[in-house]
């Protein structure tokens, strides 16, 4: 067998990483349907996870659905200007 070197210090490879992948994020519940709600102001394709109102398809208890079919297109706040 080979006699193996000893050095003074290890130098790494970086094959590997050293934090956890796929963790997921640190949202919670509602800042996640905050950050939906900001991006569906801004025009942006947002979806949202509902129950399936077809009860019948027990293999799909939840669908993905557009934004704009559940929370209707966004139109922003304008105040009623009347004209005398």
């Amino acid at each position: 067998m080979a006699k193996r070197k000893s050095r003074t210090q290890y130098t790494s490879k970086g094959s590997r990483r050293n934090v956890v992948n796929g963790k997921g994020n640190d949202w919670t519940p509602l800042q996640e349907v905050r950050h939906k709600q900001e991006a569906w102001m801004k025009g942006k394709k947002v979806f949202l996870t509902i129950e399936n109102p077809v009860k019948s398809e027990t293999a799909k208890p939840y669908i993905r659905v557009p934004a704009e079919q559940v929370w209707r297109k966004y139109e922003p706040y304008r105040m009623k200007q009347t004209h005398d």
